[in-house]
C-alpha cells in the first residue's frame, strides 16, 4: 500500500509506516519517473515484525489444512479479477512488456493453485506391525516462521513460488521484496488482506541488507528462501546455515543453448530470440550463450542477427513492443561495459545495442538486443552472468564438444538443445550437468507442480522452490512409533 508517496509495510494484519530514516526511490525504468519511496526498514523493526508472526503461528498451525487452503482459493479469484491491473504495475516498476508481465502473473497464480492441494500433498505415511503390535507413522508438521528474500526481475511470480506453499503448510511467512520493485507484491498483499487471512500469517517488510541480515539472524525465523545473484546466494546460504536455519538459495546462471544442423532453423531462431531477449535478458532462465554445431553456424548466425536487430524496443505498455528497458541506469551501464569487455577479448559485436535512442523515452534504461560473435568459451565474458539482452555465439564441431562447453561452466541452471534427432536429445538430457533441460524449448521453466531445479553455482540447498520440494521444505517430518497392549486397554 502506498500512502503519501511512501510504501507501507504489512505487519500483524495492518499497513504501517516504517520508522526508517532512509529511503530509496522506485523509478519507472522506461521513463525514469519516480513512483514511490521505499523505506529501508531498520533491524529492530524487522525483529518486531517477526515476533508478531511468531505470535500468530500457534493459532495458524492448528487451523486445519482444509480451512487454510480456502484463503488460497479466494486469493486465486482476486488475482484473476485484478489480473491486468497487477500486470501493469509490474511493467511500470520492472520494465518488461505487458504480455511478459501477464505471463509472469499467470505462473504465480499456478503456484497458488498447486499449493491449494496441500490436504493431499502434505499427507504422511504409516505402516502397521513394524513389530508385533507396534505401528509406525510419519506425519508432517509446519516449520514455524519462514522468510523469503526475492529479486527485482519477477516481483509477482517469485514471491508466489514460496508464499502459498508456506502458509498452506501452516507456517507464518515474512517477505522482504526487492527494494527496486516492491509495488507488485504490495498490491497482491492488499488482495491477501481481502481474503480475511488471520493477522500475522503474512508479513511484508521493505528494506535492503540490514533487513535481510535481521531475518537471517532472528532465532524465530526457521527457514529462508532466496532468489538472486550467486554471490548473494552464497552469503545468505552460509549465514542461514550458521544460524541453524534451512535454506534454499537460487543463484546466477549462464544458460547455454546448442543448435544442431538438423534443427528447424526458423523455429529455433524465433525461440532463441525470445529466450535471449525476453524480459530484456533479466531472468534466471535467459539464454545467454548459443553454441552452433557444424553446418548450423552460418545460417543460425545470420538469422539470429537479423532477429536481434529487428526486435522492437520501447515502453512495455505500448502496443507492439517486444522488449523493454533494463531495471536501472547502473544496470544499463554495467551491461554496456560487459559488451565492451567482450569486444576487448576478441569477440565481434555483430549487433550492437549500446547507447540506443528510443523516441519519447530518451532517458530510459534501454539497451537494444546485442549479439557477440565468436566468443571464446574461456573468456571472462563467457563466464560472467550479464543479466541483460546480450547473446554470445560460440561454435563447436560436434555435439560432444558442445556438451563439454556446457558442462565446463560454473553455473547449472538450464541448458537447451535444438534438434530433430531423438538420439541427440537423449544424449544431451543424459549428459548435461544442469538442473533444467530444454529440448526444442528455449526457456525450460518448470510448471508449478515440478521443482524449479538448479545445479552447481546456480543453487545452494537441498529442496527447490515449487511443487513437492516446497512441501518438503516447509514441513518437518515427525516419526511416531506406538504400541497399545490389550491389557492396558479397557474392555468394552
Amino acid at each position: 500500500m502506498i500512502q503519501d508517496g511512501y510504501l507501507l509495510n504489512y505487519v500483524n494484519g495492518a499497513w504501517q509506516r516504517s520508522q526508517a530514516t532512509e529511503f530509496v526511490e522506485v523509478r519507472n525504468p522506461a521513463t525514469i519517473e519516480a513512483i514511490v519511496r521505499v523505506p529501508l526498514t531498520p533491524r529492530d523493526e524487522v525483529g518486531q515484525a517477526v515476533e508478531a508472526a511468531q505470535a500468530a503461528w500457534d493459532g495458524w498451525r492448528r487451523t486445519p489444512p482444509t480451512e487454510r487452503v480456502q484463503y488460497l482459493f479466494r486469493l486465486k479469484n482476486l488475482l484473476e479479477e485484478h489480473f491486468d491491473e497487477i500486470a501493469r504495475l509490474t511493467t511500470d516498476e520492472c520494465g518488461k512488456t505487458f504480455s511478459e508481465s501477464k505471463a509472469e502473473l499467470r505462473r504465480g497464480i499456478e503456484n497458488v493453485e498447486t499449493a491449494a492441494g496441500v490436504p493431499s500433498l502434505m499427507q504422511g505415511r504409516n505402516l502397521e506391525d513394524i513389530a508385533s503390535g507396534i505401528d509406525e507413522l510419519m506425519i508432517r508438521q509446519p516449520v514455524g516462521v519462514v522468510a523469503a528474500i526475492t529479486p527485482f526481475n519477477f516481483p509477482g511470480m517469485v514471491p508466489l513460488w514460496f508464499l502459498p506453499y508456506a502458509i498452506a503448510c501452516g507456517n507464518c511467512f515474512v517477505l522482504k521484496p526487492s527494494e527496486k520493485t516492491p509495488i507488485t507484491i504490495s498490491r497482491i498483499a492488499e488482495l491477501i488482506e481481502q481474503t480475511g487471512l488471520p493477522k500475522g500469517v503474512v508479513t511484508i517488510v521493505n528494506g535492503a541488507k540490514d533487513a535481510v541480515d535481521a531475518l537471517l539472524d532472528h532465532p524465530a525465523v526457521r527457514a529462508i528462501s532466496f532468489v538472486g545473484s550467486t554471490p548473494v546466494a552464497k552469503y545468505i546460504y552460509s549465514r542461514a546455515a550458521a544460524n541453524g536455519k534451512r535454506a534454499q538459495c537460487q543463484g546466477g546462471a549462464k544458460n547455454p543453448v546448442i543448435v544442431l544442423p538438423d534443427a528447424d532453423m526458423d523455429m529455433t531462431t524465433r525461440i532463441v530470440t525470445d529466450a535471449a531477449f525476453g524480459c530484456a535478458g533479466q531472468r534466471c532462465l535467459a539464454a545467454s550463450v548459443a553454441i552452433t554445431v557444424g553446418e548450423a553456424r552460418n545460417v543460425f548466425t545470420e538469422q539470429i542477427a537479423d532477429a536481434a536487430a529487428s526486435r522492437k524496443v520501447g515502453y512495455g505498455l505500448d502496443a507492439g513492443i517486444e522488449m523493454g528497458p533494463v531495471i536501472t541506469t547502473e544496470s544499463r551501464q554495467r551491461v554496456e561495459s560487459l559488451i565492451g569487455i567482450g569486444a576487448g577479448e576478441g569477440a565481434e559485436v555483430l549487433v550492437d545495442g549500446r547507447d540506443p535512442r528510443i523516441s519519447g523515452f530518451e532517458r530510459g534504461n534501454f539497451v537494444r538486443p546485442t549479439i557477440l560473435h565468436n566468443v571464446d568459451p574461456r573468456s571472462e565474458i563467457a563466464r560472467t552472468e550479464i543479466f541483460g539482452p546480450v547473446l554470445s555465439l560460440m561454435h563447436a564441431d560436434t555435439i560432444d564438444e558442445a556438451i563439454q562447453i556446457v558442462n565446463a561452466g560454473v553455473y547449472g541452471n538450464m541448458a537447451c538443445l535444438f534438434t530433430s534427432s531423438g538420439a541427440a536429445a537423449r544424449q544431451f538430457r543424459y549428459e548435461a550437468r544442469v538442473g533444467n533441460v530444454g529440448i526444442n524449448v528455449g526457456v525450460a521453466a518448470p510448471m508449478a507442480f515440478f521443482p524449479f531445479s538448479g545445479w552447481k553455482e546456480s543453487f545452494f540447498g537441498d529442496m527447490h522452490a515449487q511443487g513437492g520440494d516446497a512441501i518438503e521444505f516447509y514441513t518437518e517430518k515427525k516419526i511416531v512409533v506406538e504400541r497399545w497392549p490389550k491389557e492396558w486397554s479397557r474392555t468394552f
